[in-house]
């Protein structure tokens, strides 16, 4: 059975497809990559997934269960996680405290503990603290030592990026949704990270699906690829197959190189 299955997803804005009627599914284990033109509806895709939007039509079942028209918290507490195309972290907070805000959505403390600083609360605190040292031991001196305690804001753009996909990983997923996680490096520090999304799957045994304009990086770590045009998929398989494709060509591939960003 699959982990997470799309059936027939729609969605317009203003009387403009986004998304119509995808059919998509990963197993677990897998790296799944979705890439297409600009306007695709690769991020639509993704923000309809996690709950911001509500699918028109269609259904998203994520473990067997549907989890179409949720909110996005409670996906997030289901075991789907995700990063965003433009990073969002908390500026002012330390990297620490950014992870530790991801774990939140785990804890069962309320506003009675928090203000009176119980017993209970203050374990569950170090717990958290504890948690999110574990989860940034796995990005090593990147954030790491005396990076923990440095405000987001001091982080190179590669580290910030990283810093995402940490507090993603904070929230406990099963299933990783990375939304262009290259974007906007240099080629070491997307060959470095192209490595720690191979990592986050074979030794941390994450689930994933990553938007990607870099097809090196698609090429490197997928198992399979699905293509978007105008909402529409147009083509699925293994990377060398779907490169091969005379739509995928005709609709993404063969276009000029400043049309290769996409949303």
């Amino acid at each position: 059975m699959a982990m997470l299955e799309i059936k027939n997803l729609k969605k317009s804005f203003g009387g403009i497809q986004a998304l119509g009627g995808v059919d998509f599914h990963v197993n677990e284990g897998e790296i799944v990559s979705v890439i297409g033109p600009n306007g695709a509806g690769k991020t639509s895709f993704f923000n309809v997934i996690t709950g911001i939007f509500s699918p028109d039509e269609g259904d998203i079942i994520f473990e067997g269960e549907s989890i179409a028209g949720l909110t996005p918290s409670t996906i997030t507490h289901r075991g789907v996680a995700r990063t965003f195309q433009n990073v969002r972290l908390f500026p002012n907070l330390t990297i620490i405290e950014n992870v530790m805000v991801g774990r939140h959505c785990r804890t069962s403390q309320g506003v009675f503990g928090a203000l009176f600083k119980t017993k209970a609360f203050i374990e569950e605190e170090q717990a958290i603290e504890d948690h999110a040292r574990d989860v940034l031991s796995f990005f090593g001196s990147r954030l790491r030592g005396y990076r923990e305690n440095q405000p987001a804001f001091a982080l190179s753009y590669a580290n910030r990026r990283r810093l995402e996909i940490a507090r993603a990983m904070a929230t406990e997923p099963r299933l990783l949704l990375l939304d262009e996680p290259t974007a906007g490096m240099n080629p070491k520090e997307t060959i470095e990270l192209t490595g720690l999304i191979g990592k986050l799957r074979d030794e941390r045994g994450y689930t994933i699906v990553m938007i990607e304009h870099d097809m090196r990086v698609v090429g490197q770590v997928s198992d399979r690829v699905v293509v978007l045009d105008h909402g529409v998929k147009i083509a699925e398989g293994d990377y060398e197959s779907v490169a091969s494709n005379e739509n995928v060509i005709e609709a993404y591939l063969g276009r000029p190189a400043e049309d290769g960003a996409h949303t």
